[in-house]
Order: structure tokens, then C-alpha cells, then sequence
């Protein structure tokens, strides 16, 4: 084990996020720096196939302020990935040299089976293999990943999934609010991407809980929990019942814009795409019939950096 000071970055379809760790001496993460920003680098790439310049400059922009943080933490290792959007961007290429010019890291392009391990890394290392099997969903903005197993290093299954709050939102969410069978169509498809998910690793059906990440079923969880200002340790292995999962989609489904932003818990830069990542939320949980989804604030993040603390 290494006592260095590493660094994580995801540059995601909708956030763009930091982590900077060690080891507590415990074989577990001491975070010394956590920040996201929503950079909605995703945005348009499902109709154009192309990342749009305003959401490369909005990207490195925060990357430009991130560079600042690796240094004063004296980053020894780091670790730069992109996914869903830069897997569909045909002009990814030009984002990465980019990235490289700012950061001084050439960004890794993660498969989706890779982006599931990492997350299931990182959501299951805190948990009881006792527990378990743990299905970890991880909605993004342009994908979902699936992977089930009992513990970090034991995962039997992963798959990704071309559904996420972006992307559902961009193809079928168009109204405002939206209309009953542009949410009927999302979830269909998310739906016919579950069968899927359980064709290519049937054991999801086994999962004794699904542990739920990212910024969908954060916020959801914060919602719920009505607060007005984020908690990280509230959120954090909050349980998630479906029936207030249901209740939260219900209330900003049928919301117009103006008044989704009032509710409490969810930020304005979310307020757009938060009903296509809740489509894809109680699919999920309907599909599996799920009574519950255990909250997680480890995710992708938490997994890249044990990679480079413990491999």
C-alpha cells in the first residue's frame, strides 16, 4: 500500500468531477478534496455525434481550476477519464489533447464494462460482503452501468447501458412540463434496455439491495430529504425507499420548469434533465422490484483512486 497523494478526475457527460485521496492506513480513502461542476459536456452529442465547443470550453474551464488543487496537495499520481459522451463524440480526440494541455494528463477513454467495475469499486469497499450481492447502478448522463457481485474485488457481472438523464431528456422529454407519453416512452426504453441488462448478467436478479450513484439518485435522495442545502453525510447510505423514489418523480415530472427549481435539494443546473434520470431511477427499481436503493456518495471517483492507491 502507498501512502501517496492521488488524484481522480472524471470528465463525465454531465459532470465533471474531482477527487483527491490517501491512504488512512487502514487500506481505506482519506479524502482531502471532493468537488463536481455541471459542465453538460454531453450535451447535443446523441443528435450530432460531436462534442459541442461551448461544453469543451465550459470543461476545461473547470479543469483549469482543478489544476490548482493537484498542486497545493502535492499530487503525486493522477488519473484523468472520459465515458459516455466522449465514447459517442466522433471529435474526442480534440478534447483530450486539450485536457492534456491543461492538466498535463492524457485522458483515458473508459469502456462502459470498465466505468461499471470501477464504480462497483468504489460503492461496494465501505460495504459488508455479508451483505450482498450488491447490484451498483450508476446513472450518468449518457449511459448506466450495472455491476453485481458481493465485494470490491467481486464483481460476477457488468454491463452498460446507452440510457441516462441526458440522453433521455434530449430524445424524448421535449414538453414542459413533459407530456404523459414522452415518460410513458422514456422509461419503455429504458425497460427494453433492462431486458438487456439481465440477458447479458442474469445474476442482477439475485441482488439482496441495489446500491444506487451519481447525481440522479443523489438528488432524489436530497428531495426527498427536502434539504436545502447539500449534505454529503446525510446523503451518504441514505435508504431510498421506491415509494418516495416514485413520490419525488411524480412531483417534478409534473412540474413545469419554474417550479421544479423550487424544490429543495435540487440544484438549478439539474432542474432540465433531473426527470429523464428519474425515467431511468424507477425503471430500475420497478423492474427489479426493489423496495429500496441504498444511497452512495463512493462511486466511479472513489474506484479510480483505490486503483492507484491499492493495485
Amino acid at each position: 500500500m502507498s501512502r501517496a497523494t492521488v488524484a481522480a478526475i472524471d470528465c463525465g457527460t454531465h459532470s465533471t468531477r474531482l477527487l483527491v485521496a490517501r491512504d488512512d492506513g487502514r487500506g481505506q480513502l482519506a479524502t482531502l478534496e471532493r468537488r463536481a461542476t455541471i459542465t453538460r459536456l454531453g450535451a447535443g452529442v446523441a443528435s450530432r455525434g460531436r462534442l459541442d465547443p461551448q461544453a469543451v470550453a465550459r470543461t476545461l474551464e473547470v479543469l483549469g481550476t482543478y489544476r490548482p488543487v493537484l498542486e497545493d496537495h502535492g499530487v503525486e499520481r493522477i488519473r484523468v477519464t472520459a465515458t459516455s459522451a466522449a465514447r459517442d463524440a466522433a471529435n474526442r480526440d480534440e478534447l483530450f489533447s486539450a485536457i492534456d494541455d491543461v492538466l498535463g494528463v492524457v485522458p483515458e477513454l473508459l469502456s462502459g464494462e470498465e466505468e461499471a467495475r470501477l464504480s462497483f469499486l468504489g460503492a461496494t469497499a465501505e460495504l459488508d460482503p455479508a451483505g450482498g450481492p450488491y447490484l451498483v447502478v450508476d446513472i450518468g448522463g449518457g449511459s448506466t452501468e450495472f455491476a453485481v457481485g458481493r465485494g470490491p474485488d467481486d464483481a460476477d457481472g457488468v454491463v452498460s447501458v446507452d440510457i441516462g438523464c441526458v440522453r433521455l431528456t434530449e430524445q424524448y422529454l421535449h414538453a414542459d412540463p413533459p407530456a404523459p407519453e414522452e415518460l410513458s416512452a422514456a422509461i419503455s426504453v429504458a425497460e427494453a434496455h433492462l431486458d438487456d441488462v439481465v440477458r447479458e448478467v442474469p445474476e442482477t436478479r439475485q441482488a439482496e439491495l441495489m446500491v444506487g450513484l451519481a447525481g440522479t439518485v443523489t438528488t432524489v435522495a436530497a428531495v426527498e430529504l427536502g434539504l436545502a442545502t447539500y449534505d454529503r453525510a446525510r446523503i451518504h447510505h441514505f435508504r431510498l425507499t421506491r415509494a418516495a423514489a416514485e413520490d419525488v418523480f411524480r412531483t417534478l415530472a409534473t412540474e413545469a420548469r419554474s417550479d421544479r427549481i423550487h424544490n429543495p435539494g435540487l440544484e438549478e443546473a439539474r432542474v432540465d434533465v433531473i426527470v429523464g434520470g428519474c425515467c431511468v431511477l424507477v425503471a430500475v427499481l420497478r423492474y427489479f422490484d426493489l423496495e429500496e436503493c441504498l444511497v452512495s456518495e463512493a462511486d466511479i471517483l472513489d474506484g479510480m483512486a483505490r486503483r492507484l492507491l491499492f493495485a
